[in-house]
C-alpha cells in the first residue's frame, strides 16, 4: 500500500485517560472573570508567547490555521488603538446601539472609553487570516481565542476581549494586508489594585446541557 506524500500519518498522542482532569480544568476556568481595571505592572512576554503556542494548536477548517497573533507592547501603537476603539464605540453608545443593546450592556458599566487599552502591558490583536481561502474561518479563529484566553489565566493573568465596530483601523494602525481581517483584540495584564468586577450570574450547566440518550 503506497501512502499519499500529502497526506502523512503519525500515531495520535493522547494523554492518559484521566476522568478527574475535566473537573480540574472546570475549576481552573470557573474563576475566569473578565477585568477592566489594569495595572501597569509588567508582564513576562514567554506567557504571552506560550499562550499564543497553546492558541495555534487549536484545530481549524482543512488546517487552514487562519489566525494571526499581533502582540502590542509599544505605548505609541497602544494609544492609537485607544484613540480608535474611542472613537468607533463613542459612535455605537450615542447612535449605533440600540436602546435594547444599551440597556443590557448597562449592568456591566461601560461606556466609550476604554482605558485598559493603554493601561494592559499587552494587546493581542487576532486577524482571522483569509488567504488561501480558508474553511470556517471564524469558528477556527474563536476555538483559537478560547484555547488562548485559557492559556492566559492558567498562568494567573487576567483579560479583557473588545470588538470595536468597525475594527479596520486596526490594519492601518498595524501595518496588516487587507486579506488578514480583525477578528478582536484581548488585553492582557494584571487587575489593578483595588480592581473589581460586577456580581454576575451565570447559567447552570443543566441550563445549556441537552443529552440524547
Amino acid at each position: 500500500m503506497t501512502c499519499n506524500p500529502r497526506h502523512r500519518e503519525q500515531p495520535a498522542a493522547l494523554r492518559a485517560y484521566d476522568p478527574a482532569a475535566a473537573a480540574r480544568f472546570r475549576d481552573l476556568v470557573a474563576t475566569r472573570r473578565t477585568i477592566r481595571d489594569f495595572s501597569t505592572e509588567p508582564v513576562d512576554p514567554q506567557i504571552v508567547r506560550d499562550a499564543i503556542a497553546a492558541a495555534n494548536t487549536a484545530p481549524s477548517g482543512a488546517n487552514r490555521q487562519p489566525w494571526r497573533f499581533v502582540v502590542v507592547a509599544a505605548d505609541d501603537a497602544k494609544q492609537r488603538i485607544r484613540d480608535g476603539a474611542e472613537a468607533e464605540e463613542r459612535a455605537f453608545y450615542d447612535s449605533r446601539a440600540s436602546q435594547e443593546w444599551l440597556e443590557a450592556l448597562a449592568p456591566l458599566g461601560t461606556d466609550w472609553r476604554k482605558p485598559h487599552l493603554t493601561a494592559a502591558p499587552f494587546l493581542i490583536v487576532v486577524f482571522e487570516v483569509h488567504r488561501p481561502k480558508p474553511y470556517y474561518v471564524k469558528e477556527s479563529v474563536g476555538i483559537a481565542v478560547g484555547f488562548l484566553l485559557a492559556a492566559l489565566h492558567a498562568a494567573g493573568l487576567a483579560t479583557l476581549t473588545h470588538t470595536p465596530s468597525p475594527m479596520r483601523f486596526l490594519n492601518a494602525i498595524l501595518d496588516r494586508p487587507a486579506e488578514e481581517r480583525p477578528h478582536l483584540l484581548v488585553a492582557v495584564g494584571r487587575p489593578a489594585r483595588g480592581a473589581t468586577v460586577p456580581v454576575l450570574e451565570r447559567k447552570s450547566p443543566d441550563d445549556v446541557t441537552v443529552w440524547v440518550e
